[in-house]
């Protein structure tokens, strides 16, 4: 059994990783499980910069390997924005109905065919240095349209506007199980899943 630490205090990407991993023999730490952890500036420019920003300060401060996340919207009408400010879209204060109802007012004018989007989703693995340092990222992105509407109580942040054509559903509407083998989180966790053994395995050999 190995201890994990999911960089995140988001109760829906949590339960998505854990429901991904939970087949894993690894033991599932959150931030809101730790004392005082380390608030940590996404200031960098990339997902793959702020995904391994969050992983490898926290893996120093805590002494577990650490899984970081960094994801957001990006939507081709608005030049990919908003991009790595998906959280922050309206403002220091933003959540969710407040992002998605920023989305729908900068896209009024907007016709369906112009309103392709993606989900991205970056993860950071990283080990602490005491553990030999390794770092690695994976990343995953699903490809669909925002809606006019929202639609579907099911998921969180923009899932409810983003309209996914193979199954004819926003992500607000298809349940967890569906949702995490065709999200853009799902994708990356698969591929985290295959690089996991080099980064767990040895380390635990006498």
């Amino acid at each position: 059994m190995f201890d994990l630490l999911v960089a995140t205090t988001n109760s829906g990407k949590l339960r998505e990783i854990k429901a991904f991993l939970k087949h894993l023999t690894l033991h599932i730490i959150s931030l809101n499980d730790l004392h005082d952890p380390p608030v940590i500036a996404e200031d960098g420019q990339s997902f793959e910069e702020n995904a391994l920003k969050k992983a490898r300060t926290l893996a120093e401060w805590s002494g577990y390997r650490t899984l970081a996340d960094d994801s957001g919207l990006e939507v081709d009408a608005l030049d990919g924005r908003p991009g790595i400010l998906s959280a922050r879209f309206s403002g220091p204060e933003a959540n969710d109905a407040g992002n998605n109802s920023k989305l729908l007012e900068e896209l009024r004018n907007i016709c369906e065919e112009k309103r392709t989007a993606r989900f991205v989703c970056v993860l950071a693995l990283c080990l602490p240095r005491s553990r030999g340092g390794k770092q690695c990222t994976v990343r995953g992105t699903c490809e669909g349209i925002i809606g006019f509407a929202a639609k579907g109580k099911t998921g969180f942040g923009y899932d409810p506007l983003f309209f996914y054509p193979p199954l004819g559903k926003t992500f607000g509407e298809i349940d967890q199980q569906t949702k995490i083998t065709v999200s853009h989180r799902g994708k990356a966790l698969k591929r985290l899943v295959e690089v996991l053994p080099a980064c767990f395995v040895p380390l635990e050999k006498p």
